[in-house]
């Protein structure tokens, strides 16, 4: 592949890796698989919600205008009406009527008013109002919720709970959404083994099933390819099982090493790289390009930079993938607790513990950084990014932190 000395900045990195993906194919699935996903079109109201005026609480429906006097009011009730009745008759002025919550408000009425804020009158079938409402008091307006023919939600909407309640209310059992995508998945290295195949010498293979699990929590569907050895032929046989797939990821092999293959490979296999090598640590030797529709995201082989760069630069792809419209890694500001040194030139994203003190994230970086220990990723709640120009960070100092998706 084409050498590229320049380093580049996380954020022309994820920008240029996002410009190569698109949401994938429009699906309808059941709302239980669209957890979790995003809406690939608009989806209009096909009901208006409530369909009628209806009461907000337990009550009697009055008109508030018999209501101007100082109470006690004493009106007479008249029917009562639940929750899935139809109101058989009109409140007219000196009369109301008894209401349950969510019930259709009565021809007449315009107010409700809460059965705590009554008293039984002297009469049978009287009651005493004991405060004056004004029109609206505890009702739920027709179209509230939703009115029939409005974009009810757009297309990229997220779709959580409140949002898949929202369609199951208008009747929609199926959701359109992006096709989830397929990713394939390849470690490389002489040293590796499978877990359930050790050997004596080697070290089990977790970069692999990591990714996979990390694929699966942001909505991709992961295929594992196996371990290709230190050898050009080797990689090159494991990519023609990538065919196919929207994403491919490689784990080690990046770099410029005597037995690392994968971007030859890659190039052979007729990828065209898009750039190689980002001005971060841990994840510097990242490779990414495309062939046809499919995209390859070279990885480093540390186990911990494997992860940081599928967080940065994967996750957001996928997400686009996925149709979402805000794809960029979530983060927040927060404070360090310690202090950092670094040589200027490559942006720090380090493993750190944050808890809220004070009304601020209090940052604790781990005391280990290493990109093969995978304990410190296990610990981290965020990453802290260490700007690429600064040098030093204090205690106090207001830092930017990056809430990570593959804890508990």
């Amino acid at each position: 592949m084409k050498e590229d000395t320049e380093l580049l900045p996380a954020e022309e990195a994820r920008a240029r890796t996002l410009a190569l993906v698109r949401p994938l194919p429009t699906e309808w699935v059941r709302w239980e698989d669209a957890l979790g996903r995003a809406l690939a079109e608009d989806v209009l109201a096909q009901r208006t919600l409530p369909p009628w005026d209806n009461s907000a609480m337990d009550g009697f429906a009055v008109r508030s205008a018999d209501l101007a006097a100082p109470p006690p009011i004493r009106l007479r009730v008249g029917e009562t009406i639940f929750a899935g009745q139809t109101p058989r008759q009109e409140v007219h002025p000196g009369t109301c009527a008894r209401i349950m919550t969510g019930a259709p408000l009565p021809p007449g009425a315009d107010a409700v008013v809460m059965r705590e804020r009554t008293r039984p009158g002297p009469d049978s079938g009287t009651v005493d109002i004991l405060e004056a409402v004004g029109a609206g008091h505890f009702v739920r307006p027709r179209g509230e919720d939703a009115r029939e023919g409005e974009v009810l939600l757009p297309r990229g909407t997220p779709l959580g709970i409140p949002e898949l309640s929202l369609l199951l209310g208008q009747g929609r059992g199926l959701v359109p959404v992006s096709r989830r995508p397929r990713v394939a998945i390849l470690s490389t290295g002489d040293e590796l083994c499978r877990v359930d195949d050790p050997a004596a010498g080697r070290i089990v293979d977790a970069n692999a099933p990591a990714l996979a699990l990390a694929v699966q929590r942001a909505g991709g569907v992961p295929t594992v390819l196996g371990i290709a050895r230190d050898s050009l032929e080797d990689v090159y046989r494991h990519l023609e099982a990538s065919e196919g797939h929207d994403l491919v990821l490689t784990s080690a092999g990046m770099s410029v090493g005597e037995h690392d293959f994968v971007r030859e490979a890659l190039e052979k296999w007729g990828v065209t790289q898009d750039f190689w090598r980002v001005a971060i640590k841990p994840g510097k030797p990242l490779a990414v390009g495309r062939k046809g529709k499919t995209v390859y995201c070279g990885l480093p082989g540390n186990p911990t930079s494997s992860l940081v760069t599928f967080e940065l630069f994967v996750r957001p792809a996928l997400r686009r993938m996925l149709g979402h419209v805000d794809v960029e890694p979530p983060r927040v500001p927060g404070r360090l607790s310690g202090e950092l040194k670094k040589a200027p030139g490559l942006a720090h994203y380090l493993r750190v513990t944050a808890e809220w003190r004070e009304g601020d994230l209090w940052a604790s970086p781990l005391s280990t950084q290493t990109s093969g220990v995978l304990r410190s990723a296990a610990s981290a709640t965020h990453l802290l990014h260490f700007p690429r120009e600064a040098s030093r960070l204090t205690t106090g100092d207001k830092v930017e932190l990056f809430p990570l998706s593959w804890g508990a």
